[in-house]
């Protein structure tokens, strides 16, 4: 594959969340991660990940950076060669979603902003990687700020149902998962894939919501399968 990939990362994320697969990754192709942090909507969004884009591009998403392809797909498809959708789902909020959101939005809005990312850490990690990936989930969330989660919430709130899309897809599409996903599990990772025509579903145990920290060399092995199929292939699963 010659064409670059773009990484979008989700919530509260930045770039330590692909750092287990970059190496490899890079050695493969360009590798660029989107900016997630400066929108409070997945179609500002897509628009500046569009708009710093190549021509053409592989894309990866996990959770709201999947949001954030579907985004992209419905602006321009024909520039998407390849399509990675990592612990994330085609369906708009529900409302007890929302309303976690809007609890935490709260938090964050009377200055509690730190007391996010501890409430958000069992519901993103399975129970066995929480102590070991700890560190690394606050440290992106301090970094990520404040400011860039509320807007990432709204953003988030906001999508549309992307279920109507799914059969346009037309490119080799990644559908991978952790099997103890509490936030998007794999249901929603198979329904994604039962519609997507050139979809290989993955589901990883012992595995959480952040797929690439919790199982980084399984995650790694099932990216580069990815960018070595070829266009037009079908799915293996």
């Amino acid at each position: 594959m010659s064409e670059p990939l773009i990484l979008v990362p989700g919530l509260l994320c930045d770039e330590r969340l692909f750092a287990p697969q970059l190496p490899a990754l890079a050695s493969r192709t360009t590798v660029r991660l989107a900016e997630t942090r400066l929108d409070d909507s997945l179609g500002g969004m897509a628009e500046r990940l569009l708009a710093d884009a190549p021509e053409r591009f592989a894309l990866c998403g996990l959770s709201m950076g999947g949001y954030v392809c579907f985004e992209v797909l419905r602006r321009a498809p024909t520039r998407v060669t390849r399509l990675a959708l990592l612990d994330t789902q085609a369906r708009a909020d529900t409302p007890e979603a929302t309303r976690r959101r809007e609890d935490l939005m709260a938090l964050a809005e009377r200055g509690e902003f730190t007391g996010v990312a501890p409430r958000l850490l069992p519901l993103f990690l399975h129970p066995d990687h929480l102590e070991r990936l700890r560190p690394t989930v606050t440290s992106m969330a301090a970094a990520v700020g404040k400011d860039a989660f509320l807007r990432q919430q709204r953003a988030i709130m906001a999508r549309p149902d992307s279920r109507p899309l799914l059969s346009s897809i037309g490119c080799p599409t990644l559908v991978l998962c952790g099997r103890q996903d509490q936030l998007t599990p794999p249901a929603l990772h198979e329904e994604m894939a039962a519609a997507i025509p050139d979809a290989t579903l993955v589901v990883l145990p012992h595995c959480g919501h952040l797929a690439p920290l919790e199982r980084p060399e399984a995650v790694t092995a099932q990216l580069l399968a990815w960018l070595e199929a070829r266009e037009g292939m079908p799915g293996a699963g």
